[in-house]
């Protein structure tokens, strides 16, 4: 049952051309991840679930960003991107 509690935290992969960039590069991988979520239990989540060894973990709020479709407008969501260092 533990391991539910780390999956809430990672959300999905993020993949866009600068994350496989960052990933092609070297040992490091972008996640969304919850919004109160922290480094530890960002950590200890990819450990976890992976089994791997994190060196490092770096987070970042990213705004909505303002869309309009027409004559509809509004917001995209706010999420919080991890960029996750791996031990080799």
């Amino acid at each position: 049952m533990q391991d539910t509690k780390y999956l809430e935290i990672l959300k999905a992969p993020v993949i866009t051309e600068k994350s496989a960039k960052i990933a092609e590069k070297g040992d490091k991988i972008v996640f969304k991840v919850r919004n109160d979520a922290n480094k530890v239990q960002i950590k200890q989540a990819i450990e976890r679930i992976f089994n791997v060894k994190v060196v490092k973990v770096n987070t970042i709020n990213v705004k909505p960003k303002y869309k309009r479709v027409g004559r509809y407008a509004g917001t995209t969501s706010r999420y919080k991107k991890a960029i996750v260092t791996l031990a080799e």
